[in-house]
C-alpha cells in the first residue's frame, strides 16, 4: 500500500474529509482516484453516492463509465452488482442500494444528486482556461454554490489535478482556510495536501532525495525531465511539473538573467540578510535568512532558509545560521515591524547586526540592482529550493510572495552600494541604539529653544 492509497482508505473510512492530490500529467492520478476508488468504495459501501467531476461532462463519464465497468467485473469480490435499470455512465447505482455515481462537467447542473463523497479531476482544460480570470471565478462559483451544496453532513471531497496557475481551485482553497485560520474563524475540516512533484524537493512527502524522478520506470526518468524542462520553459514546468504555478514573468528579474554555480569560490566577504515577516504563532509569513558572498564583481546566494516561523523560531534560526557561518561580519535586518523587534532582541548578543532604513518601495530597490544580475554578476547555487527563489523573482511584483526577493534586494545593495565589509563608524550611526540616543538628544534641543511639539 502506498501514500495515495493510503489516503484514499482514509477518505473512505471518512477519517479524511478534505483532501488536495497534486500530480504531473500522464502519472496516474486518474487511473487511481477516478476509475479505481468509486469502484472500490461502493462494493464496500453501496448505500454512499459518489459525485465525480472533471472540465467536461465527457472526460468524467468515461471515469465513471470504468469505474462501473471494475465494480462489474469484480462483483464476486464486493458481492454487489451495478443496477441493471441504471447503469448509463453518466449515471449508475448498485442493485438494492441507493448508492451509485453521477458524472459531471465542472460548471454544470447536479440538480437532484447528493454525494458522501465528491471527486474533482483536473476542473481547468488547459493554460488558457487557467489563465483566465473569468474561467477561474467560474469554477470558484460553481464548487461554493453547486457541488459544495450536494455533500451529506459527513461528505468528503477530494480535489485532484495537476496546477496550472496560482489562483486556480486548489490554490483558492488553501487561501481561504489559511485566512479564515488567520482571522479566527476557520470552522469545519482541514485540508490535508498530498503534493507528488515530478522531481523531488527538499522535504518530500516520499522520502525522495532531492532531484529523485516521481516515476522512472514509467519513462518519467531525470533525462526525461530535464527534457521536458527545457522544452516547456520553467514557468510552465513548476506549474505542471513540480505543482509550483507562479505569477506571469514580472519586468523585473527574468528567468535567464541568473548565473548557477556548482561550487562556490573563495569569498572576500559574507553577509547575512533577514527580511521577518512573520505574524503570530498561529499563523505565519515566510521568515527568509539568505546568506551571500561576494567575490571581486559576482556576488552569490550560499544558503538561504524560507519558513513559517514564530518569533523564537526566528530568533533561534537566525542564532544558527550565525553559527553556522561565523565570517559574515553583517547581519542585515530591515528596522520595521517585526523586524524592529529582532534587532533589539539580539543586538546584545550577536555582533555586526546592522538596521537597515530601506529607502523608496519593494520596486525601486529591485530597481537599483535588478542590473547587476541582468549583467550576470549574480550566481545561485544549482538546488532544487532554488526553483521557488527564482520563480519569485520572476513574478515579482505580480507574485504572491516576494519575501526571498526582499532579503535578496537588501544583502544586494549592501554590497553594491557599501561594500560586504563591516563599517564600524558608519554602521554605528546607523544602527537602532544610536538612532535612538540621537532623537532623544534632538528633543532635548528642541526643549531648550522652547520648541513645542505639535
Amino acid at each position: 500500500m502506498d501514500v495515495l492509497d493510503e489516503a484514499l482508505i482514509k477518505v473512505s473510512s471518512g477519517e479524511l474529509k478534505r483532501v488536495i492530490i497534486t500530480m504531473p500529467p500522464r502519472h496516474g492520478k486518474s487511473e487511481r482516484v477516478s476509475k479505481k476508488f468509486p469502484a472500490w468504495h461502493l462494493g464496500r459501501n453501496p448505500v454512499d453516492e459518489i459525485i465525480l467531476a472533471s472540465y467536461s461532462v465527457d472526460l468524467s463519464r468515461g471515469f465513471s463509465r470504468i469505474a462501473r465497468d471494475t465494480l462489474m467485473a469484480n462483483k464476486h469480490v464486493f458481492e454487489v452488482s451495478v443496477d441493471p435499470i441504471n447503469k448509463a455512465a453518466e449515471s449508475w447505482g448498485i442493485e438494492g442500494y441507493r448508492g451509485g455515481v453521477t458524472a459531471a462537467g465542472v460548471g454544470g447542473a447536479i440538480t437532484g444528486k447528493g454525494a458522501k463523497i465528491a471527486i474533482i479531476d483536473d476542473p481547468v482544460k488547459n493554460a488558457e482556461e487557467a489563465d483566465s480570470e473569468t474561467m477561474r471565478d467560474k469554477i470558484w462559483d460553481w464548487y461554493t454554490s453547486t457541488l459544495y451544496t450536494r455533500l451529506t453532513p459527513d461528505g468528503r471531497i477530494i480535489v485532484v489535478m495537476t496546477r496550472w496557475h496560482e489562483d486556480d481551485l486548489v490554490g483558492r482553497l488553501l487561501k481561504k482556510e489559511a485566512d479564515a485560520i488567520a482571522e479566527g474563524t476557520h470552522r469545519g475540516e482541514k485540508w490535508t495536501v498530498i503534493n507528488f512533484p515530478a522531481l523531488a524537493e527538499k522535504d518530500d512527502y516520499l522520502g525522495r532525495e532531492e532531484g529523485q524522478p516521481l516515476w522512472p520506470e514509467f519513462g518519467f526518468d531525470k533525462h526525461r525531465m530535464d527534457q521536458i524542462r527545457m522544452d516547456v520553459g520553467s514557468r510552465v514546468f513548476n506549474a505542471l511539473y513540480q505543482q509550483r504555478p507562479s505569477a506571469a514573468e514580472g519586468s523585473f528579474l527574468k528567468r535567464e538573467w541568473w548565473r548557477y554555480y556548482e561550487n562556490a569560490p573563495p569569498f572576500a566577504s559574507l553577509l547575512i540578510s533577514v527580511d521577518a515577516a512573520f505574524k503570530d504563532e498561529a499563523d505565519s509569513d515566510y521568515v527568509v535568512i539568505q546568506v551571500w558572498g561576494k567575490n571581486q564583481a559576482n556576488m552569490y546566494l550560499v544558503d538561504q532558509i524560507r519558513a513559517k516561523l514564530n518569533f523564537p523560531a526566528t530568533i533561534q534560526s537566525i542564532r544558527n545560521i550565525c553559527m553556522k557561518y561565523p565570517d559574515a561580519a553583517v547581519k542585515l535586518i530591515e528596522d520595521k515591524a517585526n523586524g524592529s523587534a529582532i534587532i533589539q532582541t539580539l543586538q546584545g548578543q550577536i555582533g555586526g547586526i546592522i538596521a537597515v532604513n530601506p529607502e523608496g518601495g519593494k520596486v525601486s530597490r529591485v530597481n537599483a540592482v535588478s542590473a547587476y544580475i541582468e549583467s550576470g554578476n549574480v550566481y545561485l547555487p544549482r538546488k532544487a529550493w532554488v526553483n521557488d527563489f527564482v520563480e519569485e523573482a520572476a513574478s515579482f511584483p505580480n507574485g504572491k510572495h516576494d519575501d526571498q526577493v526582499d532579503a535578496m534586494s537588501q544583502a544586494l545593495h549592501r554590497f553594491i552600494y557599501f561594500g560586504g565589509n563591516l563599517k564600524l563608524g558608519e554602521d554605528c550611526d546607523n544602527s537602532l541604539e544610536a538612532r535612538i540616543r540621537r532623537n532623544i538628544a534632538n528633543q532635548g534641543k528642541k526643549k531648550k529653544k522652547g520648541i513645542q511639539p505639535l
